[in-house]
């Protein structure tokens, strides 16, 4: 296994990667301040998990699969583009006003938490950094590989845990505040419709 020294720099490195502007954590931020702070970990718990979804494909080569075949790329990133600009289509067209939960639309704990998985798993631009990224922190030296790759890619789930959390618990916060007016949730939700067009644009025209 990483010895303690390599797996605290790869958290460190994880947290940073986690931070950096991208599709997941700017979901979290819109889909919190939207729908609330139950809303937003629900989010982020199917985030995570879809985190190990691409670590198995990783450690199995699935991924590396995925990278060599232009096809399968270019299927899985339509459909990731298809998914955001449906969500975008819900959001747009989102009604306003009060929920019991004090968001301005209520879901269900499982499709809630199913947007998270879909959204991570159908970006194949995460698989393509995962197999670049979790093999650079992986010796041959220390053992099996494909269990140093789960291990890490456990290592990384953490890390997008901690950070997408805060993420959604300071989002919801401000986005309490602009519930207060069905204007305000008229104009976050239109401002989400189109992020999330914005975020399938930039999918559909990604190159491996």
């Amino acid at each position: 296994m990483p010895t303690l020294d390599t797996t605290l720099t790869f958290f460190a490195a994880s947290v940073l990667l986690a931070l950096a502007p991208g599709p997941d954590n700017v979901f979290v931020l819109l889909h919190s301040a939207q729908h609330g702070r139950r809303a937003g970990m629900l989010v982020v718990l199917g985030l995570c998990s879809g985190l190990l979804f691409h670590t198995a494909a990783v450690a199995l080569g699935l991924a590396a699969l995925l990278a060599a075949s232009a096809t399968a790329f270019t299927v899985l990133k339509l459909c990731g583009a298809a998914y955001l600009v449906w969500l975008a289509w819900g959001a747009w067209n989102a009604p306003v006003g009060m929920q019991g939960d004090g968001s301005s639309a209520a879901l269900s704990a499982g499709k809630t938490y199913a947007r998270g998985v879909v959204m991570n798993v159908t970006n194949p631009k995460v698989a393509i950094f995962f197999l670049a990224f979790l093999p650079q922190f992986a010796d041959p030296a220390r053992g099996n590989l494909a269990v140093q790759i789960f291990y890490l890619g456990a290592i990384f789930g953490l890390a997008a845990l901690f950070t997408f959390s805060s993420i959604a618990w300071f989002a919801a916060s401000f986005g309490a505040a602009l519930q207060r007016s069905l204007r305000a949730q008229r104009w976050l939700n239109r401002t989400a419709s189109v992020v999330f067009v914005g975020l399938a644009a930039r999918l559909a025209t990604s190159q491996r």
